[in-house]
C-alpha cells in the first residue's frame, strides 16, 4: 500500500513592511493571490508599491507592477517623495512595469467576446524578463468601468490569477470598496480571484481620520485577528503599529536609579527601577514638570542621555523653569546628554506620534525618557487609540530597557481619578500622586506613592513645598484624612488621642 502523499506546508513570504510581518505571523502566503481592499485614500496603492520596493531592498526579490488605473509614470512620480526611486529600479531590471491603464482619448471599444490573453502574455514576459517573485495589479476595479460585462471581467481575472500562480509568483491585487464597513469590494471580485483578503480602513472617529488594517482571510495559514492602526509618512511609507499583538516578553531589572529627589527615592524603597514606567499625576501647578525635570537632571548627572517629549511647553519655557530650580538643562543639551522634542499634540495623529517618538529614541539612544504630558495627547484622541498609544510607547520603553516617566493632569484641583489614570494605571510600574490639600483656609501640597510594583514603598501622604531648590518633601500629614478623595478633613489632636485611647489594646 502506497503511503498517502501529504501536501507541502504553505510557506510565507516576508513582506518587509514594518509591523505587517508581525500581524501576519511571518508574511503573506507565498505563490498565492492576496486582495488588498479599501476606500479611497486608505493607502492600497502605497502598500502594494511598498511590497514591491521592500522586496527589492530587503530580499532581492524582483517585481512587476501592472497598473490599470494610473499611468505608470504617474505612480513613479507619486512615490518619489518617499525616497523610492522606482525609475532607477526599472532601469536596473529589478522592477518591470506593465501599463494597462486607459489613456485619455483611447476609449476601449468592445467587439464580441474578449479575454485577457494578450495582457497575461505581457505580464508573463515582464515576469520572465526580470525574474520576478512579486507582482501587483493596481487597481482591478478600473477594469469594471472599462468593460460592460462584469461576469466576464471576473472570469478573466480568475484566469489571470491562475496563470500567475502557475508562474510561481506572489500576487497582490488592489480593489476599491464603497464603505469602510460595508461589502468587502465594490465589484465582488475577492471570492473569484483571491486566496487571501486584507482590508484597509480610513475611518472618521470624533472628527479625525484613523487608518487601520485587518487581515480578514489567509487561506490555510494563521494570522493575528482584528484591526491594527497604521500610519503613512514620508520617511517610512506604511508603518503598522501592532499594539494588540505585542507579547509580554520584556525583562525586569533589579537595579535602582534616582528619581532626582532623595526623599522621593526613600519613599520608593531606594529609588525607581531602571526599566520602570512611572506616572506622576496631579492638578495643574502641582509640580509634575518639576518632577520630570529632576528625573532628567538625575540622569544627566549620572552621565546618561535623557530625552524629554514636551507637548505643552516650548523648549525655552522648559529651560527657564528648570533654571529657576537651579537646573541648567540648556547646558546639558549642549553637552549632548539632554534633548527636548516639543510638538503640538494636534500636529499629527497618535500613530504618527508613536512612530516619530520611536525614531527619536532610536537616534538619540537615551537611558531615560519623559513624556509631559499624557493628558495633552489624550485630548486629541479616542479612548481606544489613546490606550493603544500608551501600550505602544510603554512596551517600546520596556523592550529598550529605558526608564520612563509620564505626567498626567487631573481635571479636579483637590483629588479624584482622571480618565488617563484609569486607563493606564495597570500599565505603569509606579504611580506618584501630587495633590492639593486645603487645611484651615490654607492650600498645601501632598505627595504619596500609590503604587510601586515589585518593591516596598512608604504609604504615608507627605507634605511638600516648592522653592528655588526644587521640591522639598517634608513630614507626613498626621491630622488630616480624606486627601486623596478630595475632601480633606482636619482631625484635632485631642480627638485623635481620645480615639487612640479608645482602641488601645488591652494588656
Amino acid at each position: 500500500m502506497n503511503p498517502v502523499k501529504r501536501p507541502e506546508a504553505i510557506r510565507k513570504l516576508e513582506v518587509g513592511i514594518t509591523g505587517f510581518d508581525q500581524i501576519s505571523e511571518g508574511g503573506i502566503p507565498e505563490g498565492r493571490t492576496t486582495m488588498v481592499v479599501g476606500t479611497a485614500g486608505s493607502g492600497k496603492t502605497l502598500l502594494a508599491l511598498q511590497f514591491l520596493v521592500e522586496g527589492v531592498r530587503q530580499y532581492e526579490d524582483a517585481g512587476v507592477l501592472v497598473t490599470f488605473e494610473e499611468p505608470g509614470d504617474d505612480l513613479i512620480r507619486n512615490v518619489e517623495s518617499l525616497g523610492w526611486d522606482l525609475a532607477s529600479l526599472i532601469e536596473q531590471n529589478l522592477i518591470a512595469v506593465v501599463d494597462a491603464s486607459e489613456r485619455p482619448g483611447e476609449a476601449i471599444v468592445e467587439a464580441g467576446a474578449f479575454d485577457f490573453s494578450a495582457l497575461l502574455a505581457r505580464i508573463e514576459s515582464a515576469i520572465r524578463r526580470v525574474d520576478a517573485k512579486r507582482v501587483i495589479l493596481d487597481s482591478v476595479g478600473a477594469l469594471f468601468s472599462q468593460f460592460a460585462d462584469s461576469n466576464i471581467v471576473r472570469r478573466e481575472l480568475h484566469r489571470l490569477a491562475a496563470g500567475m500562480r502557475e508562474l510561481g509568483v506572489t500576487v497582490l491585487f488592489t480593489s476599491e470598496r464603497p464603505d469602510d464597513y460595508g461589502p468587502i469590494s465594490r465589484f465582488g471580485v475577492e471570492e473569484f480571484v483571491a486566496d487571501n483578503v486584507v482590508i484597509l480602513r480610513n475611518g472618521l472617529e470624533q472628527e479625525k481620520r484613523r487608518r487601520t488594517i485587518e487581515i480578514l482571510k489567509f487561506r490555510g495559514v494563521s494570522h493575528q485577528k482584528g484591526e491594527y492602526p497604521f500610519t503613512i509618512d514620508a520617511t517610512s511609507g506604511v508603518t503598522i503599529i501592532p499594539l494588540s499583538a505585542m507579547e509580554l516578553h520584556q525583562r525586569s531589572s533589579e537595579v535602582r536609579i534616582s528619581s532626582g529627589n532623595s526623599e522621593l527615592d526613600e519613599m520608593c524603597g531606594g529609588g525607581l527601577f531602571q526599566d520602570s514606567i512611572v506616572l506622576a499625576s496631579g492638578a495643574t501647578g502641582a509640580g509634575k514638570t518639576l518632577m520630570v525635570t529632576g528625573f532628567m537632571d538625575a540622569g544627566i548627572k549620572a552621565g546618561e542621555r535623557s530625552l524629554l517629549f514636551a507637548y505643552e511647553e516650548s523648549p525655552e519655557q522648559l529651560f527657564r523653569n528648570a533654571a529657576s530650580w537651579g537646573i541648567d538643562l540648556k547646558a546639558a543639551e549642549q553637552t549632548g546628554l539632554f534633548k527636548v522634542v516639543a510638538r503640538y499634540p494636534e500636529s499629527m495623529s497618535l500613530e504618527d506620534h508613536v512612530v516619530k517618538m520611536k525614531r527619536e529614541i532610536a537616534a538619540f539612544e537615551p537611558s531615560r525618557v519623559a513624556v509631559d504630558s499624557l493628558s495633552a495627547l489624550e485630548r486629541v484622541s479616542t479612548l481606544k487609540s489613546f490606550r493603544e498609544f500608551v501600550i505602544g510607547v510603554t512596551s517600546y520603553f520596556k523592550q529598550e530597557e529605558i526608564a520612563g516617566m509620564f505626567t498626567n493632569t487631573t481635571s479636579m484641583l483637590l483629588g479624584g481619578e482622571s480618565i488617563t489614570e484609569a486607563h493606564i494605571s495597570t500599565i505603569t510600574d509606579s504611580i506618584i500622586l501630587l495633590r492639593y490639600v486645603e487645611i484651615l483656609g490654607e492650600m498645601k501640597r501632598g505627595l504619596t506613592v500609590l503604587k510601586m510594583r515589585g518593591s516596598w514603598h512608604q504609604k504615608a501622604i507627605r507634605e511638600y513645598t516648592i522653592d528655588a531648590g526644587g521640591m522639598q518633601i517634608q513630614e507626613p500629614f498626621h491630622n488630616v484624612s480624606g486627601i486623596l478623595s478630595g475632601s480633606p478633613t482636619c482631625t484635632p489632636l485631642v480627638e485623635k488621642q481620645r480615639l487612640a485611647e479608645m482602641f488601645e489594646p488591652l494588656e
